[in-house]
């Protein structure tokens, strides 16, 4: 097994640990709805990315007049 042959000084376990800290999330506006999102998410509200329509709503796919 491997066994460390010096004891890890306080200063050495916090340079490694100083990456670990949680970061704040990359909020944005939207420019078509003007609402938040995460930068490089789809915007739930219209289905758009990079202002392109990537997701369309199909509500007559689950109508149960055609039954």
């Amino acid at each position: 097994m491997a066994v460390p042959k010096k004891k890890t000084t306080k200063s050495k376990r916090n340079q490694r640990r100083s990456h670990h800290a949680i970061k704040p999330a990359n909020v944005t506006v939207d420019p078509i709805t003007g609402e938040y999102k995460l930068s490089h998410q789809l915007c739930k509200t219209d289905g758009t990315y990079n202002n392109r329509q990537v997701v369309v709503e199909n509500d007559h796919l689950f109508d149960d007049d055609d039954a």
